[in-house]
């Protein structure tokens, strides 16, 4: 799919996976600490990254995943779960986050699934994300 920039949303070092927010504005990839070209403990939130797209068994995923730049300001810099925006990736940030609180032992595949079912429910219903 070529090559895309974004910002590390939320990274788990001790599960192994995260979420991206692309530059582009599209839905968020998931990433796994296998796709990254550094240590995971420097993907921290905020981190703008370049990446390949593939598509996964559950969605979108990122591969050969490297930083660009460190730290950033912009979407995705550390979703601080305050209303607001309404953008799809802030609701996904949000969502994700209550979901690993609520069900830590869910896998990263699991978790997209939930987000995909509650957007497509969302969508049916006429509900803006």
């Amino acid at each position: 799919m070529g090559v895309a920039t974004g910002r590390v949303l939320r990274f788990d070092d001790v599960r192994g996976f995260g979420f991206i927010a692309p530059d582009s504005g599209s839905e968020d990839v998931f990433v796994h600490a296998n796709d990254l070209s550094e240590d995971k403990s420097v993907f921290k939130p905020g981190t703008t990254v370049e990446f390949e797209i593939e598509e996964g068994d559950r969605g979108l995923k990122a591969v050969d995943v490297r930083r660009t730049g460190g730290r950033g300001g912009g979407r995705g810099s550390g979703y601080s779960g305050g209303g607001g925006g309404g953008s799809v990736s802030a609701f996904g940030a949000e969502l994700t986050e209550a979901l690993l609180v609520e069900v830590p032992d869910l896998t990263g595949a699991q978790i997209l699934r939930i987000r995909q079912t509650v957007a497509d429910v969302a969508r049916s219903r006429g509900v803006s994300l």
